[in-house]
């Protein structure tokens, strides 16, 4: 009963401020943790809306250890980017925890936004917690992070040569980490993504 009333009441919310949130179906293989199941809180403002073109890899370019709680980390990032960087929700569309769980984020027909001088519009952002110039990518995580983009490809149509890393776009940064970049840079992670639905 009690999580009928929060269902309801998050619907309430969602219609009563009348911004569009697109919501998007996933296969059974790829197990996302939607926004409505992690307690999101709904916009308060929107921007233009845009549809995506391309897929860019970040990650969040903090330690993050196994001891620490992910579901934490996505709340308090999306306080941080509302209440002290004024966008509209945290920046990312998606985000990977150290154990490949995949949570929604900013809904999908908003461009995210980026600290760096990258025009991040018309691209779906998905985050790898952690820092990957130090940390290295599990089995899990980096089949998660497949399983993602090559669904992300599908359901957009978005070309393999769409699909690159914040390091593409700008010199500003390392990101996503070297250890994740290197996947990118051997061509050994858009070759998985290109053969994930074959």
């Amino acid at each position: 009963m009690k999580k009928l009333i929060l269902s309801a009441f998050y619907l309430l919310l969602l219609s009563c401020n009348n911004i569009e949130v697109k919501e998007l179906e996933y296969p059974e293989d790829l197990k996302v943790i939607t926004r409505k199941e992690w307690g999101w809180i709904p916009l308060e403002k929107s921007k233009e809306q845009f549809e995506i073109s391309k897929i860019t890899i970040h990650h969040g370019g903090v330690l993050f250890s196994k001891d620490k709680d992910a579901l934490t980390s996505i709340k308090n990032l999306q306080k941080w980017s509302r209440n002290t960087k004024h966008w509209i929700d945290l920046p990312y569309h998606f985000v990977i925890d150290l154990k490949g769980n995949i949570y929604e984020g900013r809904p999908i027909n908003y461009s995210g936004d980026t600290n760096t001088k990258y025009n991040p519009t018309g691209h779906a952002l998905v985050e790898v917690m952690g820092n990957y110039e130090i940390q290295e990518l599990s089995k899990t995580q980096k089949q998660a992070l497949i399983s993602l983009i090559a669904y992300l490809k599908k359901e957009f149509n978005v070309p393999l040569n769409e699909i690159k890393t914040h390091l593409d776009y700008t010199s500003e940064t390392v990101c996503p980490g070297k250890n994740i970049y290197k996947y990118f840079k051997d061509g050994s992670l858009l070759k998985e993504v290109d053969n994930y639905n074959k």
